[in-house]
């Protein structure tokens, strides 16, 4: 099922990393049956890191310098990543540096501050130092330019926490702008990736809420926002890769910045399984999938070929919402937020987790 995916242009991604993963062989053994890059965050981690004793020894050695907590986590996460990017080089050879890829996130509190993220971005790149490493950068107004600064400086980027179309525009635009700049500068634009991470279950999450609320005769099927949202971003996706504009940096080498289906897991139990997964299958896309998800998918997925077929009638249910009420710029404003925040949460606990470590591996 995997390489029929593939067949119709579609990478698949494993939304997970852990120390235990990469110790035990899992990890291997999920890339073995066609998984071709890694995504991880702060929520990732913070599973990873606040369960077992894999990281004590580290920790306690951590503690024995001058690095405070934060750091700690950095060499802790640094360290899983270099070996999670030295397991995916031979992917990332064999196809040409498209995938094989293992993304690390800059620290979520400085998901509104342009500057330190820069700064932060190009530390993490310095440390990794593996050509198939992408930061992930959150798609907030403050993240946009630091997402041109490091595509123009040849840094992999991975856009995250993408929910509205109109913020997916900002986002290839940062992204060729950032290649214009790296030409420009003399730079080699074949050598940079980037993938910008649209979320999908969450929207259907809070407009079925909305719809929920609503006179049972004027309300709307639930269960269609989200992916109808990610429907019109990948149409979008088409028309600018396809244009005048980019065909000059393609000329040069430049690759497209390939939309990656994030949070494919399907939040209601009353929906499919794989709803968010099977309608989103098309060329020069990414799909990160958790555990159960890629599980399910290798069990009883049917890949076909159909994010395109029905692009008008995602348009018009995009316009029903907003007719009925429906503000999605509003929500998807909403996750956003709400989005940088749970990763910042689950950072502050990676840092109490350490904290809590650091007492017991000292007794």
């Amino acid at each position: 099922r995997l390489s029929k995916l593939s067949s119709f242009g579609q990478s698949v991604w494993y939304d997970n990393i852990s120390r235990q993963m990469l110790q035990d062989g899992s990890l291997a053994k999920i890339v073995s049956k066609g998984v071709v890059g890694l995504t991880s965050n702060p929520t990732i981690f913070e599973k990873a890191i606040g369960s077992g004793s894999l990281y004590d020894a580290d920790i306690k050695r951590f503690s024995k310098s001058s690095l405070n907590k934060a750091q700690i986590f950095e060499n802790l996460a640094v360290q899983d990543i270099k070996e999670a990017a030295d397991l995916m080089l031979s992917v990332y050879r064999d196809t040409q540096y498209t995938d094989g890829m293992v993304s690390l996130e800059v620290n979520p509190h400085l998901a509104y501050n342009t500057k330190e993220t820069i700064i932060e971005a190009r530390r993490l790149h310095k440390s990794v130092d593996r050509p198939n490493l992408m930061i992930k950068v959150p798609a907030t107004d403050e993240g946009i330019p630091a997402i041109t600064a490091l595509i123009g400086e040849g840094i992999n980027v991975n856009v995250t926490l993408i929910f509205s179309t109109e913020m997916y525009s900002k986002v290839r635009e940062a992204y060729i702008t950032g290649l214009t700049q790296l030409l420009k500068n003399g730079g080699d634009v074949s050598s940079v990736s980037s993938v910008a991470s649209f979320f999908v279950s969450r929207v259907d999450t809070e407009v079925d809420i909305v719809l929920s609320e609503m006179p049972r005769t004027s309300r709307l099927a639930t269960g269609k926002a989200a992916l109808s949202n990610a429907m019109v971003a990948y149409n979008d996706f088409q028309s600018t890769f396809q244009s005048d504009r980019f065909m000059k940096l393609s000329k040069q080498g430049a690759r497209v910045q390939r939309p990656l289906w994030a949070s494919t897991s399907t939040k209601n139990p009353d929906f499919h399984d794989l709803l968010y997964v099977e309608a989103l299958i098309g060329p020069d896309t990414v799909n990160t999938m958790p555990d159960a998800t890629l599980e399910a998918f290798m069990d009883h997925g049917e890949p076909s070929l159909n994010i395109t077929d029905d692009v008008e009638d995602a348009r018009r249910h995009l316009e029903l919402l907003a007719h009925a009420g429906v503000d999605m710029r509003t929500l998807t404003k909403k996750l956003l937020e709400d989005g940088v925040k749970s990763f910042a949460d689950s950072f502050n606990q990676i840092l109490i987790n350490i904290g809590s470590k650091q007492e017991a591996v000292s007794v």
